[in-house]
Order: structure tokens, then sequence, then C-alpha cells
């Protein structure tokens, strides 16, 4: 086996690593996002607005507030306790 072929394998396999890590970076940069955590409010509050609505719940566009910012906290809030639980599990290995 020659050596360049040797090195085009390699160097299709360094490219398709890199092209993987491209993506993941990409999906890793969308989770943290700002325009993500806006999209999931708006969808939980039209969501949850739709179906007060339907079910005729007084003031369901209002009323639809309450959730769709409980679950902006919640999602806010999910890398802290990510954080703590990394400490602790890592403690306990």
């Amino acid at each position: 086996m020659s050596w360049s072929i040797i090195m085009d394998g390699l160097e299709q396999r360094v490219k398709t690593i890199e092209d993987r890590n491209r993506g993941v970076e990409i999906d890793k940069a969308w989770e943290i996002s700002w325009a993500r955590r806006i999209v999931l409010v708006v969808l939980t509050y039209l969501a949850i607005g739709i179906y007060m609505w339907a079910i005729e719940l007084p003031r369901p566009w209002l009323n639809a507030i309450v959730p769709a910012v409980a679950f902006v906290i919640s999602t806010l809030s999910l890398p802290l306790f990510k954080n703590i639980w990394i400490k602790v599990f890592r403690i306990k290995k």
C-alpha cells in the first residue's frame, strides 16, 4: 500500500471528524441560544393560549403567560442544576 493511499484515507477521516464537529458546534450553539428560548416561549404561550381559548377559560391569552414564563424559568435554571448534579456525581466517583 502506498503512502499516498494511506494519506488520502487519513485526510478523509480527518475531514469527516471536522465535519461532524462543526455539526456538533452548531447544535450546541442552537441549544444555548436566546433565539431557541424565545421560540420555545412563543410556542408554549400559543399552545397554552389556544388550549385555554378552546376550553373557554376566561382571559386565555392573559392566563397563558404564567405557564410560558414558568417554562422559561425552568429552562434557564437547568444549567445551574446540571452543574450541581455534575459536582455531586464527580464527588461520588
